[in-house]
């Protein structure tokens, strides 16, 4: 048994922690205020362990924050038959322009990478991310590594520190949570309480 994995993976973790940046943070909260204040809803994209962090951050943000929000992930009937239909490329654009994604909108990113185009990697953000901005909707990035396209175009965007190229997958998910929990924790955001 490696005893050492424990402490390291722990070590990094509180790297992570120490070296957020604030700055970063407190955009993404302005962009948020801003979003419920305008009456916009809040979509958020994530694929793989993302996807689940978007399931129960939508909740977060619908109860906790009363800003309607929605993850196209949620509904595996409706996204199988776009990825069988046209492509899991444009799975998540085709679902926003069905939800006639507008101005008033946001679009949140959670993502390891943030999307890559030149590897093709998580090519459906990407073209999510690229509708969002025809529409001016607000994108918000949660996102690991350097961030990807999702940093490159974001209006506010945390990038999760790499403090272990080994746990980047397992630290960015982590944090994802972390961070949205601190989203709808915070005083200008949280509108109800939490039951405990």
């Amino acid at each position: 048994m490696n005893k050492d994995f424990i402490a390291d993976y722990l070590d990094a973790s509180s790297r992570v922690l120490n070296n957020l940046d604030h700055v970063a943070l407190n955009e993404i909260v302005r962009v948020i205020v801003s979003l419920r204040e305008r009456g916009g809803r809040l979509f958020i994209l994530g694929v793989g362990g993302s996807a689940a962090n978007a399931a129960h951050a939508v909740n977060d943000f619908r109860k906790l924050a009363h800003i309607e929000t929605y993850a196209p992930t949620d509904n595996v009937s409706e996204l199988t038959a776009r990825v069988n239909d046209e492509g899991w490329e444009t799975v998540f654009s085709s679902w926003l322009a069905g939800s006639r994604l507008n101005e008033n909108d946001g679009v949140m990113v959670f993502s390891v990478g943030g999307g890559d185009a030149e590897k093709c990697i998580s090519v459906n953000l990407i073209r999510a991310l690229e509708y969002a901005k025809e529409k001016s909707a607000s994108i918000i990035g949660i996102v690991g590594r350097d961030g990807g396209v999702t940093a490159q175009i974001a209006d506010a965007c945390v990038i999760i520190p790499t403090e272990n190229e080994e746990l980047v997958t397992p630290l960015a998910e982590s944090y994802q949570a972390l961070i949205w929990h601190m989203l709808v924790s915070h005083p200008e955001i949280q509108v109800a309480p939490t039951k405990w």
